[in-house]
């Protein structure tokens, strides 16, 4: 069994924390929390569902499997950092601060399109997506990638956008469109963001 420490947490939501693992820096673990487990088993049941297609694992952190921990039950996945080793930070923290989104307004205007190009492409459907639960990646000053971390899935009752081009398209416009609105309406002051989803309108 692994332990875990509370020094090693580098996040923490609503359904879940997510620990840095203690014995490989390249691995994260994400924990369910007040013993909610459903949200958990929905999301490793759609990254199954994603290897068994072979998508292109770009723009999502791999998932390599569970193991026992002393919190519990842990997910295993990919973790996310930057070029120069330290933990990729949320798109939050950039829409946040005009100063960041000014300093990597060129890799993250590229990166804002390629993510939706990429959910497209790989056909991803997300619960919904928030700027929390998007990490940049920075590549270098002027190159990143957003890669989403959290809400991965479809919660439809019967998922059959999941294997239907046609809805699945319809499904991921409509949640990306709604992620568009939703920075707009929460970051009004950051003019640099604003920028970027209107010149792709």
């Amino acid at each position: 069994m692994l332990t875990i420490n509370a020094t090693d947490m580098i996040g923490k939501g609503l359904h879940r924390e997510c620990y840095s693992h203690p014995q490989d820096q390249n691995l994260c673990i994400k924990i369910a929390v007040n013993e909610n487990v459903k949200e958990t088993r929905r999301e490793q049941k759609y990254y199954r569902l994603l290897k068994k297609r072979q998508i292109c694992w770009d723009m999502l952190p791999k998932y390599y499997g569970n193991m026992d921990t002393n919190l519990g039950s842990g997910a295993v996945f990919e973790m996310i950092r930057n070029h120069d080793g330290s933990v990729s930070k949320t798109l939050e923290f950039y829409l946040k601060s005009i100063q960041q989104t000014e300093r990597c307004y060129s890799g993250l205007a590229s990166a804002f399109f390629a993510l939706k190009k990429y959910l497209l492409n790989e056909q991803i459907i997300t619960m919904t997506i928030k700027p929390k639960n998007v990490l940049y990646q920075e590549i270098n000053d002027d190159a990143g990638k957003l890669i989403i971390v959290d809400n991965i899935g479809n919660s439809d009752y019967i998922p059959i956008a999941n294997y239907s081009k046609t809805l699945g398209d319809r499904k991921i416009k409509r949640k990306w469109y709604r992620f568009e609105d939703a920075i707009l309406k929460a970051y009004p002051d950051n003019a640099a963001f604003r920028n970027i989803i209107k010149s792709g309108t």
